[in-house]
């Protein structure tokens, strides 16, 4: 009988097999974790419809380049005790926002936080991510039925 190491012989054992994340597990977990984060503003979550409050996020997913598995790092640990980096992810998160509010901190949390949790969660970097607000909802615009507020 051969075995599957002979029947392969010339494809190292890091390249037999790899774990991928898809570009749409990652934007679930980025739009989950920034609606999280925006639910804490609890100023400007109750002036947004509940249809709404769910962002929509854009992502771009590239593999992480291959590690030498005998190069060490830069405080002379071995690179295998980093932890592993499945990838690289590009994203853009559009929000929509109650007004009032502190928008600057609302975005400056969704960032910290989906970097933070897509490191932890999916082993992913972040090198670039966009928050923009898309619409924002002004107290008085939920009141439709009223008169028009100068």
């Amino acid at each position: 009988m051969t075995s599957d190491v002979d029947r392969r012989p010339g494809i190292p054992r890091r390249e037999r097999g790899a774990t991928t994340v898809s570009d749409r597990v990652v934007a679930k977990i980025a739009s989950r974790v920034a609606r999280e984060a925006l639910s804490r503003f609890t100023e400007s979550a109750g002036h947004v419809p509940p249809g709404r409050r769910t962002p929509r996020v854009t992502t771009s997913v590239r593999r992480a380049p291959e590690r030498n598995e005998n190069a060490a790092g830069r405080d002379g640990d071995p690179a295998s005790s980093r932890p592993a980096v499945l990838g690289e992810v590009r994203m853009h998160i559009a929000v929509e926002l109650g007004y009032p509010s502190d928008i600057g901190a609302q975005c400056a949390a969704v960032r910290r936080e989906v970097i933070e949790r897509l490191r932890r969660w999916a082993g992913m970097d972040v090198s670039e991510l966009t928050v923009s607000v898309e619409r924002l909802y002004s107290v008085h615009s939920r009141h439709g039925d009223r008169e028009r507020v100068r």
